[in-house]
């Protein structure tokens, strides 16, 4: 049997699975109702998948899910306020490939539900005011333009304003090409707007999804005060086969994965989305508790000194 023999039937035996599913359902949409597993290849019902935070039963695989999904797993309910929630990006380049920029966006818009690559505002999560901003990888492979950058700017502002915790969830295939030059500056933007947050002393928490890649990952997906990852996200700068190809040598199976980057110090924790919740309350706790310890401390520290005078 020759290679093209061996595609058609694989082809074949494709088309055959699907239409026997079908046939299990023939009056209704299958592909809304259910789901197969990427990494086991098991058929899942859409509403228990959904019920279990889009964590597949089986084998675990977190799902990519979408900006409001992921509002909603971690906000306390109707507190989540949207902030610049009808910012667009415009066309500076009125760039065209093999359609316009707008017309992607428009269609960009209709697939995914949200206006851009990520949603920002505030919340409460078990009780505690939290700035957050959640990327949505079905807007454009969740990619950095102009307006992600300011949106990611005007959220680090708003946290620095009432001084509360910072959480971004980045899932991004990179800057975007139709904005040119001007994507990449949202890397300098979005880093100085960390700067001046990080000198408050509050605590910001990047949490990397599958997948985060390209002028996201080199810039505030790897800034926080704690990096956290979910199970088997894929994370870094270029994609495995540029790497492999430029270097000429075989990378290891897990290469890029949340458990290789722990394993190799360049991310703090790796946690099941089922738990992430109640990590970051804790996380919270435990920094408020620091801060006012050291606050404490420095009291303690003048009044020694006014009594020593």
């Amino acid at each position: 049997m020759d290679l093209k023999d061996w595609f058609a039937k694989r082809r074949e035996r494709r088309e055959r699975e699907n239409l026997e599913v079908k046939q299990l359902l023939p009056t209704e949409d299958y592909c809304a109702l259910w789901k197969r597993c990427f990494q086991c290849r098991e058929l899942l019902y859409t509403r228990d998948l959904r019920s279990n935070l889009q964590v597949c039963p089986h084998c675990q695989y977190h799902f990519c899910i979408g900006a409001p999904d992921r509002i909603e797993q971690l906000a306390d309910p109707g507190t989540f306020e949207e902030i610049d929630a009808e910012m667009r990006s415009s066309d500076p380049l009125e760039f065209i490939d093999t359609e316009s920029y707008r017309k992607r966006q428009v269609s960009a818009e209709k697939k995914s539900g949200v206006v851009e690559a990520i949603m920002t505002g505030t919340c409460k999560m078990n009780g505690h005011l939290t700035a957050i901003g959640v990327m949505d990888f079905a807007f454009f492979g969740g990619s950095m333009g102009s307006v992600v950058g300011e949106k990611v700017a005007r959220l680090v502002e708003r946290a620095i304003e009432l001084s509360c915790p910072l959480i971004i969830i980045s899932s991004s295939g990179g800057a975007r090409m139709q904005e040119g030059i001007l994507s990449l500056m949202q890397l300098a933007k979005t880093s100085s707007a960390l700067k001046s947050y990080y000198e408050t002393g509050n605590l910001y928490i990047s949490i990397l999804s599958e997948p985060t890649f390209g002028g996201v990952t080199a810039s505030f997906a790897m800034l926080g005060d704690i990096i956290i990852a979910e199970p088997g996200a894929r994370v870094g700068f270029a994609g495995r086969r540029v790497i492999e190809q430029t270097i000429r040598q075989k990378l290891p199976a897990d290469f890029q994965t949340a458990e290789y980057l722990l394993k190799h110090g360049q991310i703090d924790m790796v946690i099941h989305r089922n738990e992430l919740k109640d990590k970051l309350t804790k996380l919270f706790e435990f920094h408020q508790k620091k801060n006012s310890d050291k606050d404490k401390t420095l009291v303690q520290s003048s009044s020694k000194k006014a009594g020593g005078k």
